[in-house]
């Protein structure tokens, strides 16, 4: 229980600096800044509980990858849906902040680029540098995931809004940061890139198998 219970204070912290920050415009264009950092911070403060995920696009990477089952990666999902949820209900009902209910896709061609690239990344940079044998126990890991996101996000964002995560996704659009008729995207796009980066994982580190 105690892998969920974290998954879903991760997860709803970064929603709600995604809801505040971003969406409210409370760190302005410093906003990737805010983001990644709460994601560094997470994780340092719960991977070594449940590995730290906030992410069902992560998740099904390590699913992929061979270091969690389906029976646990269900259940992480419906806890990192659940901290959405929550974010959620805390930016709208007591910060009262709402979105303007508008488009972030450029494009569908760049939006879905833009999704699968950064997501890609963030699950490439979590397996490798939190999974991997080689690097098994290194202090740095948060760091490298935090640094990926708020980097994605500042690179990628003016093209799909840069969320990287489907309860990132799930939350904004809850919000009006995103808008309902674009969330396909945003699942095609972070769960695309996060299973690529699990089947590249184990195309170059069959040893790690």
């Amino acid at each position: 229980m105690n892998k969920y219970i974290t998954e879903f204070i991760g997860t709803m912290f970064l929603v709600l600096v995604v809801g505040v920050a971003a969406i409210g415009g409370t760190a302005g264009p410093m906003a990737p800044v805010a983001i990644g950092v709460i994601l560094m911070v997470m994780i340092y403060a719960g991977g070594h509980i449940s590995g730290g995920h906030y992410n069902p696009a992560v998740t099904l990477a390590v699913l992929i990858r061979g270091k969690i089952n389906t029976g646990d990666a269900i259940t992480y999902w419906i806890a990192q849906v659940g901290g959405a949820l929550a974010a959620w209900a805390i930016v709208s009902f007591v910060f009262e902040i709402e979105g303007a209910n508008v488009s972030a896709i450029k494009s569908v061609s760049k939006g879905l680029g833009a999704e699968i690239l950064g997501t890609f990344a963030l699950a490439y940079v979590v397996l490798n540098a939190a999974t991997a044998k080689a690097n098994n126990g290194n202090s740095f890991y948060g760091m490298a995931i935090g640094f990926t996101v708020m980097t994605c996000a500042f690179t990628f964002g003016g093209f799909s809004g840069g969320a990287f995560n489907p309860a990132v996704a799930l939350g904004a659009c809850l919000m009006k940061g995103f808008i309902w008729s674009d969330l396909w995207i945003y699942m095609v796009g972070c769960f695309g890139g996060g299973a690529l980066a699990g089947f590249i994982f184990r195309l170059n580190n069959p040893d790690d198998l």
